[in-house]
């Protein structure tokens, strides 16, 4: 499958879980979300501003990104990547079977961001050690500061 083809068939699935959850998937919210698919990187909301301008010829606001990829948020589409403050596609959008829970190696250097997932059994001891200091657990989500590969080795 080519990556037009794996393109649309991304949106195709992101569209039918809009549906089915009551939702639209419209026009601009596909267009923000086909520019993330497409990324090779993370993006903060003002680069996807100038990604948006630069693939559809067309101005956001950046309220209007916002509100966009709060809803692709919502219908988790999209995670945002608070260690970075920067936004990437889920990974599984076409996958038809359940996941763990997301962790993000996000590439200080290239903000190349590798989405993989966690065994229950790990979040669920994260949780109790949460418990036990008298914390409350928000998200499981976790994002770790790494270096890819290409990355580390120009560094060397």
């Amino acid at each position: 499958m080519g990556s037009t083809e794996k393109l649309e068939q991304v949106i195709a699935d992101a569209q039918r879980q809009c549906q089915s959850r009551g939702s639209r998937l419209t026009t601009k919210r596909k267009q923000v979300l086909s520019a993330l698919v497409q990324s090779q990187k993370a993006l903060s909301a003002y680069e996807l501003i100038d990604v948006y301008k630069a693939q559809f010829d067309d101005s956001m606001p950046p309220m209007s990104m916002y509100r966009i990829l709060d809803f692709l948020q919502s219908e988790h589409l999209v995670h945002k990547l608070n260690l970075a403050n920067k936004f990437v596609a889920c990974a599984h959008i076409s996958c038809d079977h359940a996941h763990g829970v997301p962790q993000f190696l996000i590439c200080g250097d290239c903000n190349n961001v590798q989405e993989v997932h966690i065994k229950p059994e790990l979040i669920d001891e994260l949780r109790d050690n949460v418990k036990a200091a008298n914390f409350y657990l928000i998200s499981p989500q976790l994002e770790m500061n790494c270096l890819c590969e290409s990355c580390f080795e120009q560094a060397q």
